[in-house]
């Protein structure tokens, strides 16, 4: 509203706009927290005179000439980039964000080629149910509460975070953040959170450190990945990748089911959980016990986040 305005517009019309039911005090507190809300993700709010010969109430406007987009020109590799950005989340909601990223370079006349890079065109997913959580609290800058199931304790831990970004590294998804209860950096896999993460406390409450790498943060502070020997049973015709990196496969064992014929695949290999997950009813895993405990925690945690 306030961007269509070529002139400062006073307080009461705002509200008369944007808030008519509102009362003053409601109002009051909306409008101060949309202001700095708007504020906080750099757009220019500017407060000035609506009749420069009477020091009446300031009003508010946007100028389209501060906040504009500057000139944008991509080389023909970053556009290729941005293009495959569209096409490697299988996350909705982050494969909504780029697509609606390369619409408006588009519209701005940038030239996004997003076909440039399928031979080379990965997959990225992110199917822990506290993704979503930690992904918004990191963009409102609002402190989380989880319980973490941490390895070596029977019982998850309840622990306060001030997320600062998440990062995927060696295969998981981290978030990295202030513990408020320690008072120190630390780094949370994201399959290890238990139940609802929930996001507490006010939007804005707290400034990322400036200068933070996130990814040389998980590097250090992540445990390194553990290389587990695991033997499944796989479904004839699936686990491609599986049967290539085999130490041993095993043909036509009895399965789980009896809809088609089963091996049984030993493998090494760190990182197994989500390729595993992946494969669905396809896979059953035989050994080790933790490995399996950790699909069926995940499982289980992802129907319970369900609606």
């Amino acid at each position: 509203m306030l961007l269509v305005q070529r002139h400062y517009v006073p307080k009461e019309r705002i509200r008369a706009i944007l808030y008519p039911d509102s009362s003053r005090d409601a109002f009051e507190k909306m409008f101060e927290r949309d202001k700095e809300e708007l504020r906080s993700l750099g757009v220019p709010i500017e407060v000035g005179s609506i009749d420069p010969l009477f020091d009446d109430e300031p009003g508010y406007r946007i100028s389209p000439d501060e906040f504009a987009l500057p000139d944008i020109r991509l080389a023909a590799d970053e556009a290729a980039v941005v293009g495959l950005a569209t096409r490697v989340w299988e996350h909705a909601r982050l494969a909504e964000a780029t697509t609606d990223a390369v619409r408006k370079l588009t519209a701005a006349g940038v030239e996004v080629d997003v076909s440039a890079l399928d031979l080379v065109e990965p997959r990225l997913t992110a199917d822990e149910p506290a993704f979503d959580v930690f992904w918004d609290a990191t963009q409102a800058r609002q402190a989380v509460e989880f319980d973490y199931r941490r390895p070596g304790y029977q019982e998850p831990l309840r622990r306060h975070l001030q997320p600062w970004g998440v990062v995927r590294h060696a295969g998981r998804w981290y978030v990295v953040g202030l513990d408020t209860d320690r008072g120190e950096e630390r780094v949370f896999r994201l399959s290890r959170v238990v139940g609802d993460a929930r996001r507490t406390g006010t939007t804005a409450s707290y400034a990322i450190p400036d200068g933070i790498d996130l990814r040389e943060t998980t590097r250090r502070l992540a445990p390194p990945p553990s290389v587990v020997e695991a033997t499944l049973l796989v479904r004839k015709g699936a686990g491609a990748t599986l049967r290539r990196a085999a130490a041993a496969v095993e043909t036509d064992v009895t399965g789980p089911d009896s809809e088609s014929p089963w091996d049984r695949v030993v493998i090494r290999r760190d990182r197994l959980a989500e390729e595993l997950l992946a494969l669905g009813p396809d896979v059953v895993v035989e050994s080790p016990p933790e490995l399996r405990e950790e699909i069926v925690a995940r499982l289980e945690a992802t129907v319970e986040a369900r609606p």
